[in-house]
């Protein structure tokens, strides 16, 4: 009797355990519902760039994923299988594809709707061009972390390539090109690696990261930085990392060459000819050479009478410059977001913020939230389905979902993204694939 009764206490607790465990199982399935009916419901479903692919005949639905993502409510389990609930949060940061315990997860690029140009490199980020090398954002890989652990290991593989390395004056041992995250970490790494290398930059350090609106969270999580070691912030700001980065600069001593910008890359006999100009033409020959410039190239415009004006311009340098201004943001990616509601924050702005879609369905939702509120506080006036037409001295013209409207205008940003270099790439060589849903 007193082991029956001992039994039917373990089975008592083990019940409830079981019932717990099942209404947890059943909260966490539906609060997870809940969230991908209102982003689809948003259509906000087309990842931005790298993300993940879950195989849900492998799936064990153990949440390793959800617990290894940085972003809040990306994955999610439903009925025991993870699920990318929310595409347009996912930052790309594969963190989920190494937690995942029986490899169900693969990351790709684009989707069967949206296609994404990826320049096609190979394990040691060398392209079909033998000894030209790409890292970082032109490859793909936009998180800042990721883009600084590129550059140093694809310095490491063109380490391996280098013949008589730091001792030929004449050839350089490798010419970086970017002095963004993936450039200036290969920088560094060719430093300590003793190689006779120059590096270019056709603007100022960190590339397009400089050009981030102020304040902008840009890191978090900390990062191995070659002839430094890990840095020790986990969270930062665009001012803080740039910084940061100036600091290092100064101290190691390492050499780049700003305001340069490249024209043109041609194979020569045993090495690369390169061509630049920062007001006078330049010449460089180097054994090889690393792309570690970002996707955008040139920005992408309007064509509409009157872009050409002053008042134009393709990126937000300092929210302060348009006080008391009338000010129109184009675009629906995170940089109008962004740019649209630190300018509203300004005293005495007019500020609006046209899109051509019915849904910033390539914005993160911490963006398309504040947006929300600026909005609601009457400091944003949001017009989607909405696309400039004609760009004059002190207003614009409108097309609002089929109705022409007039507004004062002081200040134009187009945020419109920029357009892939695709054409510099094949002038190299290069073979770009579209990426569609596959790594």
């Amino acid at each position: 009797m007193e082991m029956f009764s001992e039994k039917l206490f373990y089975l008592l607790i083990l019940t409830w355990w079981i019932v717990i465990y099942h209404r947890y199982k059943k909260k966490t399935t539906n609060n997870n519902l809940s969230v991908k009916k209102e982003e689809f419901d948003a259509r906000l479903i087309e990842p931005p760039s790298l993300h993940p692919v879950i195989d849900r005949s492998k799936c064990l639905g153990c949440g390793s994923c959800v617990l290894a993502c940085h972003e809040k409510d990306v994955l999610g389990v439903i009925h025991h299988k993870a699920e990318l609930i929310a595409p347009t949060r996912c930052i790309g940061h594969g963190a989920c594809k190494d937690a995942c315990p029986v490899g169900a997860i693969t990351l790709v690029f684009g989707t069967e709707k949206r296609g994404v140009d990826i320049p096609m490199v190979q394990p040691n980020f060398e392209t079909n061009v033998p000894g030209i090398f790409i890292a970082g954002e032109l490859g793909g890989m936009g998180l800042i972390r990721n883009a600084i652990e590129q550059g140093r290991q694809a310095l490491e593989s063109i380490k391996g390539k280098i013949v008589n390395g730091g001792e030929n004056g004449e050839v350089l041992d490798v010419l970086i090109i970017g002095a963004g995250p993936a450039g200036f970490s290969s920088s560094l790494a060719a430093m300590e690696h003793k190689l006779n290398c120059v590096t270019l930059e056709q603007d100022t350090l960190g590339g397009a990261v400089a050009h981030y609106p102020r304040n902008k969270i840009v890191m978090t999580r900390p990062a191995v930085l070659p002839m430094y070691g890990k840095t020790k912030f986990t969270e930062t700001t665009k001012e803080k990392l740039i910084g940061f980065w100036k600091d290092v600069e100064k101290s190691t001593g390492v050499k780049i060459n700003y305001n340069e910008r490249v024209l043109k890359i041609e194979r020569e006999e045993g090495y690369f000819k390169i061509t630049s100009k920062n007001g006078t033409l330049n010449s460089y020959k180097s054994q090889t050479v690393l792309l570690a410039k970002g996707r955008r190239g040139s920005p992408r415009k309007l064509d509409v009478t009157g872009e050409e004006k002053p008042k134009v311009v393709y990126r937000l340098a300092d929210p302060d410059q348009y006080k008391s201004q009338h000010v129109i943001v184009v675009g629906g990616g995170d940089s109008a977001l962004e740019a649209a509601y630190s300018i509203s924050e300004m005293p005495g702005t007019t500020v609006t913020l046209s899109y051509r879609s019915e849904a910033f369905s390539r914005a993160k939702k911490k963006n398309r939230d504040k947006v929300q509120k600026a909005q609601e506080e009457g400091r944003l006036n949001v017009l989607m389905k909405s696309n400039v037409k004609e760009i004059r001295d002190h207003d614009l013209l409108l097309d609002h979902d089929g109705q022409e409207i007039t507004l004062t205008n002081d200040a134009v940003i187009i945020c419109a993204g920029g357009i892939l270099p695709t054409a510099f790439l094949k002038e190299i060589g290069i073979e770009v694939e579209t990426k569609r849903g596959t790594e």
